[in-house]
Formats: structure tokens, sequence, C-alpha cells
């Protein structure tokens, strides 16, 4: 269980600091407003607080594994909110990515 609850949180702090980004671009890049930008900021925010939850204790080890996630997940945002279609090369590398995430992340380690 404590693998779905760690990819569950990697999801939701995705759809948080990535949303978020999303927000923001379309405030300022095409011109929706402060609203958005305020919407945004706040989602940015909410992922630090997400990104605390996970169950281990090693900042550096959540945050380098959830660049992973940010890689794959940006590209499928890209794919439902903006038409993003990914060539083999954006696949190729997402599934890289999550191939280190899962390493980073899951690998049996001693004690």
């Amino acid at each position: 269980m404590p693998v779905v609850a760690s990819l569950l949180l990697f999801v939701l702090a995705a759809f948080a600091e990535i949303g978020g980004a999303w927000l923001v671009w379309q405030g300022v890049r095409e011109d929706r407003g402060w609203l958005w930008i305020g919407a945004g900021v706040i989602a940015l925010g909410l992922y630090g607080f997400v990104a605390t939850l996970q169950p281990d204790a090693h900042f550096g080890r959540i945050l380098a594994a959830y660049g992973g996630v940010f890689v794959a997940g940006s590209l499928v945002w890209g794919m439902v909110a903006d038409g993003f279609r990914p060539d083999r090369y954006d696949v190729t590398g997402a599934l890289v990515c999550l191939v280190g995430v899962a390493v980073i992340m899951y690998a049996p380690r001693p004690g």
C-alpha cells in the first residue's frame, strides 16, 4: 500500500504543479488575467505541501523522483489541455524518466 499511496501523491503533486504553472501561463501568455495567475500561484503553493506527504523522509529523493513524474505529466497535460501531440522521442524520454522514478523511489534498500 505505501507504493500506491506514494504514486497517488505524485499524481496529485503533478496536477497541482503542472496545473498551477499552466494557469499562470494562461494568465500571462494568453492574457486571461490576474484571476488565472492567482489561481496558479495557489495551486503551485499546494504542490509544495503535497510533496511533504510522501512516506519517504528524504527531500532530495522525493524531488528528484518527482522530476520524472513532472516530465511525463507535463506531456500528458499538454495533450489534454492544449492538443499537443508528443513524438516518439517525447514518449521515449518520458518513459526513461518514469523508469528513473521507479528506481529512485521504489528500489529495495537495506535498513
